[in-house]
This record gives structure tokens, sequence and C-alpha cells, in this order.
């Protein structure tokens, strides 16, 4: 973010960022018996590519930890995340934690696209 600091917030449904022009990067999520289901995440595209993304993503992971909560990655980047960072694949719910993630992402994308999210 070209030297700007990123100050990265959350209600008890999104984690957001507030960018330089006024648009916010979000996650939505929602908690229920423990576990963090992360719905879907947004950057606006002039400002993609930049590590926001991945940056939220850090956050809700550190919330997850500080929560001992377990994360239900249900959108593609949030998916595509645990593929990148398998260290942290012990965060994820017991019948993710082994899955073929790369199968899910392809799957949540091919949803996202058919509902004009992607």
């Amino acid at each position: 973010m070209s030297g700007e600091e990123l100050v990265i917030r959350h209600t008890s449904a999104v984690i957001y960022a507030r960018l330089g022009d006024g648009s916010k990067a979000y996650i939505k999520y929602r908690v229920q018996d423990g576990v963090m289901e992360l719905i879907s995440t947004y950057t606006p595209p002039q400002h993609r590519g930049k590590g926001i993304a991945r940056r939220l993503m850090e956050y809700a992971v550190r919330m997850a930890e500080e929560n001992g909560w377990l994360i239900k990655p249900i959108c593609s980047y949030a998916i595509y995340y645990f593929m990148k960072h398998p260290e942290k694949r012990h965060l994820l719910v017991p019948e993710l934690r082994d899955a073929d993630l790369e199968e899910l992402f392809k799957k949540a994308l091919e949803e996202e696209r058919r509902e004009g999210k992607g």
C-alpha cells in the first residue's frame, strides 16, 4: 500500500480496512459454536495485488487463535490463503485439515463466478 499504514478493524460480522481513496476492503465472517466461517473477501479492483486481502486474512487468523476458534473458509480467497499457508491448517475445522483444498478452491471460485462475485 505504497507506504500507507493499513489500519484493520472488525465488528461482529466484518473485518475491514478503509483505503486511501475512501473505499474499503473486507472479509465477511460469522462465528457459531466456536467456528469462524470466512464467508466472503473483497478488495476494490484498484487496490488488488497489494497484499491487502492477505493482511485481512492474517488478522482473521489472529482473531481465531486468540479466541480459540476453528476456521471454516468458505470463499475462494480464504481457501486459497490456507493452500498457500499449510502451516496454518491446524486452525481449520477437522474435516478440512487434510482435504483437497485445491478442489474446494475451484468449486468456490466456480460458484462465486456463477453468482457474479468473481
